[in-house]
Formats: structure tokens, sequence, C-alpha cells
């Protein structure tokens, strides 16, 4: 299988899921990265790995659609079977869902469908909520609404800040996520 790995900007969770194919724990390959952001830290680990990566943003194409059909013809190029989602902060919409019906997953930063969004670990860190965790989910047309794959839970302890909780979160996304692609992979195949 062939992953496409979107970020929009630190990309620790496309290094992790890197990490786990070069370990041996996806049995896949990174065809590419897409960035929308290119000041995209991502794009640094891309080059690191010597993975094609293409980056453009939105506001670089004349519609949503023309944007999408060109990152379509990237993804085409480059033999991608699965899109991975991995702190990609923008709305996947049809063309691109269209072209990868259930290949597309993402990781989510709270237990979904509790505190969707692209600030969620803020919003939980305000709500002074007892629980979170990570949810990795097919995606769909909503936000963060796609069927749940994967959720794991995280008890928040109360002397903890903000810092302290996004690093355990993350410390969990690098953990859980290359092991449900895995899973999803495997699956895959068995059901071909």
């Amino acid at each position: 299988m062939r992953l496409a790995l979107f970020a929009s900007g630190n990309g620790s969770n496309v290094e992790s899921i890197i990490q786990a194919i070069i370990e041996g724990r996806i049995d896949a390959s990174v065809a590419c990265v897409f960035s929308d952001n290119p000041h995209a830290y991502v794009i640094e680990r891309a080059k690191k790995y010597e993975i094609p990566y293409f980056v453009c943003s939105p506001r670089q194409c004349a519609s949503r659609n023309k944007w999408e059909e060109l990152i379509l013809s990237f993804l085409e190029e480059q033999k991608v079977d699965w899109i991975i989602l991995a702190g990609f902060m923008r709305i996947i919409s049809e063309p691109i869902l269209k072209r990868y019906p259930r290949r597309i997953i993402n990781i989510h930063p709270s237990l979904l469908p509790d505190f969707p969004g692209k600030q969620s670990i803020v919003d939980v860190f305000e709500a002074k909520v007892k629980e979170t965790g990570v949810t990795v989910h097919y995606v769909d047309r909503g936000i963060d609404t796609g069927p749940i794959i994967a959720q794991e839970k995280l008890s928040i302890e109360r002397n903890w800040d903000l810092p302290t909780l996004e690093r355990k979160i993350h410390q969990i996304e690098h953990q859980l996520y290359p092991k449900v692609i895995q899973e999803v992979i495997q699956k895959e195949r068995f059901n071909s």
C-alpha cells in the first residue's frame, strides 16, 4: 500500500508513521507528503527522508475544486492508495472523497464526538473535563464526524497545564496511529 501523508504543521505524526514503516510496524510505503502550508515543518521531514512532497495553499487556486484537482493529480502521479491525515487542518471535500472512498483516515486529539474541530486540546483543557483521548476515524463530508476506527482514553490530572496535556495527547497519537494504520491495511488486504 502506498500512503499519502497530509499535514499542515510540525508533522510529528508524519514522522512517527515514517518511523513505524522503517521499523516494519506498518506494512506500507510513504508515496508522498502533502501540505497546504508552505511554512510547515513537515516539509523538512519529507526532505529528510527523501519523500516526494507537494505544497499548495487553496489561496493559490481559482477555486476549491481546482485546488483539490491539483492535489488529486499529484496523488495519481504518486500512485497513492490511502490518504492519512496527520495534523491536516483543512476539510477534505467531494473530489478527493469520491476518488478515495473509505480510504482517508484522520487522527483527532479528543474522544469524538466530544470536542471536534481544530482547537480541541485547548477546548478540552478549558472545559476542565477529567478524561479525554485520541480518536482515529474515517473521513467523511463533516468535521470529525466519520466512522470511528479506534479510540484511546487519557485521564487528566488536576495539576496538568496545557503543554502537559498536549504532550500526553501527542504521546498517545504517536503510538496509536501507526498501530491503527497497520490494522486498516491488514483488513484491506484480507478483504481484497
